[in-house]
C-alpha cells in the first residue's frame, strides 16, 4: 500500500501543517527539511497531485500545442523548455495538432479540462480563436515563433526578428551580385511567411530590384512541400540564380531536390538555408545558414511563463524578440 502524508507524519514527529508546507513549495526549518526528504525517501512517498492541486487550484503542469511533433526546431524549443520547468516542478503536456486549426482548439480545450495553470502555444489559427476558452478563464497564454495580432497586450510572446532574418539572407545574396533571387516560404498568411517575405521585398525594393512573383514559392514548412517548389523554380525559363529557403525542413527538402536535379551548389545555384542543426552538418556539410536561436527561445519562453505564472493577479504582456545569425558556409558565391 502506498505511504500517506499521515505514515510521513509519524515517521518524523512532524505536524500535518508542516508538511503540507513543504510538499506546497513553503518554506520550512532546515531541520524539518532534512528529515521530510529522509522520511519520503525511505516510506518512497509520492505526493498525491491531484489531491494537492484541488486544495491549492494549481496543477503545476503547463500545457504546450505545437503545429508538428516532428518539426526538429519546435522540439529543440520544447526541449529547452521542459528543462527549466522541470527545474522549477512543473510538468509539460505537449500536444501536436498537426497543423489543423480544428484539432488545434480541441488541443486548448482538452487542456483545460486537465486544468493546466498555462499555455504555450506555436498559433495554427491566426485568429485567435482557439484561444478564448483559456483567455476567458484567465489562463496565462505564451505565443511561441508567432504572434497573432488581435491578441497583442492579452498574451506574452517569444518570437525571433523574422524580417531582419530574410534581409540577412538576401542581403548577402545581392552583395556577391545575385539579381534573380528565388524564396521558399513556409504556409500563406502565417505570421513568420508574412514576416520574411516582407523582409525578402524590402531588402529587394531597397536595391533596386524589382520582386518577381514567379519567384516567390511555398513550401508549408515540409520536406515535401519544398521539394516540390524547387522543383518549380528549376523548370522556369529564367531560373534564379540564389535562394533562399526559410526553416529546417524546407531546406532539406530543396537539397534534395537540387542533388535530384544535379544542380551543383554553389557552381549552379547558390543556397542560403534556415536553422543551424547538427543533421545538416552530417547532410550537407558547409551550408551557409540563418541560425534561429533554438535554445534561447526555449529559455525566453520557460523564464516569461515563470514570469506570468508569479503574477497571475495582475501579469505584465510583454513580446520578446531575439536575432538570427547568419553563419557563413560555402553554399554561396557569385553568379557565372
Amino acid at each position: 500500500m502506498a505511504s500517506t502524508l499521515k505514515d510521513l507524519a509519524r515517521e518524523t514527529g512532524l505536524g500535518l501543517a508542516t508538511l503540507s508546507k513543504y510538499f506546497n513549495g513553503g518554506a520550512v526549518r532546515e531541520k524539518n527539511r532534512v528529515l521530510i526528504e529522509a522520511a519520503v525517501k525511505k516510506l518512497h512517498y509520492v505526493p498525491n497531485e491531484v489531491a494537492r492541486s484541488l486544495k491549492t487550484k494549481h496543477s503545476r503542469v503547463i500545457g504546450v500545442v505545437i503545429p508538428e511533433l516532428s518539426n526538429a526546431f519546435i522540439t529543440s524549443i520544447i526541449s529547452s523548455m521542459e528543462d527549466i520547468l522541470r527545474k522549477k516542478d512543473y510538468a509539460v503536456i505537449v500536444c501536436d495538432c498537426r497543423s489543423d486549426p480544428k484539432r488545434e482548439k480541441d488541443a486548448v480545450d482538452f487542456l483545460l479540462h486537465r486544468r493546466v495553470d498555462g499555455l504555450i502555444n506555436m498559433a495554427t489559427d491566426m485568429s485567435g480563436a482557439h484561444l478564448k476558452s483559456a483567455l476567458a478563464a484567465n489562463i496565462p497564454i505564451l505565443l511561441i515563433d508567432r504572434i497573432i495580432d488581435s491578441l497583442r497586450g492579452r498574451v506574452s510572446a517569444v518570437v525571433i526578428d523574422n524580417a531582419h532574418a530574410a534581409s540577412q539572407a538576401v542581403r548577402k545574396l545581392i552583395s556577391l551580385g545575385h539579381r534573380r533571387i528565388g524564396i521558399v516560404l513556409g504556409i500563406p498568411n502565417l505570421y513568420t511567411t508574412n514576416q520574411r517575405l516582407n523582409g525578402y521585398l524590402n531588402v529587394l525594393r531597397e536595391a533596386g530590384i524589382p520582386p518577381e512573383e514567379e519567384y516567390i514559392r511555398y513550401g508549408d514548412y515540409t520536406m515535401d512541400g519544398s521539394y516540390q517548389a524547387v522543383q518549380e523554380l528549376l523548370q522556369l525559363k529564367r531560373r534564379p540564380t540564389a535562394l533562399f529557403v526559410t526553416n529546417f525542413e524546407m531546406t532539406l527538402g530543396a537539397m534534395l531536390a537540387l542533388q535530384h536535379h544535379n544542380i551543383r551548389v554553389p557552381e549552379d545555384l547558390s543556397v542560403i538555408g534556415f536553422d543551424k542543426l547538427e543533421l545538416f552538418g552530417e547532410i550537407f556539410p558547409n551550408l551557409t545558414l540563418i541560425r534561429q536561436p533554438q535554445v534561447g527561445i526555449g529559455r525566453e519562453a520557460a523564464n516569461l511563463m515563470l514570469d506570468l505564472l508569479g503574477n497571475r493577479d495582475n501579469p505584465t504582456h510583454r513580446i520578446v524578440t531575439l536575432s538570427t545569425e547568419l553563419t557563413e558556409g560555402t553554399s554561396v558565391h557569385a553568379p557565372e
